[in-house]
């Protein structure tokens, strides 16, 4: 199989990077091996789990089934970009440990990740809506009560601060 190098050029939690990669890489593996943002977990690698969920131009995608050449000057968001600027957690990640929708934690940045268009949408979002939204994603041991009760939470206070 013959293999290319080629020149990447994107945007990863608001800074530019330029890289050399292979260009049958997923955007999961480069996250990972070549950027070492490890909170995209690697789950099931066919786009079933969600684990991998990050933000592409705020559009949520499974970057294990994503190409990272379609990524191409885009803008990607993952776990690490919803910190602040000293390391502080933001109040979905606060959220979820508040509401103890984190157990072994392995789907828990591709849920936050997935929750990020409901929290940033000036829009109500029922309990039944988020759950649809968060269709994609897979949880093996928290269960989904607590997950739906940290989005709500979180999405309450952001409208109510408005």
């Amino acid at each position: 199989m013959l293999m290319a190098k080629v020149q990447l050029h994107l945007f990863v939690n608001g800074e530019e990077h330029d890289l050399i990669i292979d260009d049958r890489s997923s955007l999961l593996d480069v996250l990972r091996n070549e950027l070492h943002l490890n909170s995209v977990k690697k789950g099931c690698e066919v786009g079933e789990c969600g684990a991998c969920t990050v933000l592409i131009n705020e559009e949520t995608i499974d970057s294990c089934i994503y190409l990272a050449i379609w990524a191409q000057g885009k803008h990607i968001r993952t776990l690490e970009g919803l910190m602040d600027e000293e390391g502080n957690l933001s109040d979905i990640q606060q959220a979820f440990i508040d509401e103890a929708a984190v157990q072994c934690g392995f789907c828990t940045p591709g849920f936050i990740m997935a929750a990020i268009p409901i929290l940033e949408n000036d829009e109500a979002f029922t309990r039944d809506d988020i759950r649809k939204h968060l269709a994609g994603n897979l949880c093996r041991c928290t269960g989904y009560e607590n997950i739906i009760n940290a989005i709500e939470k979180t999405k309450n206070k952001r409208m109510h601060k408005q």
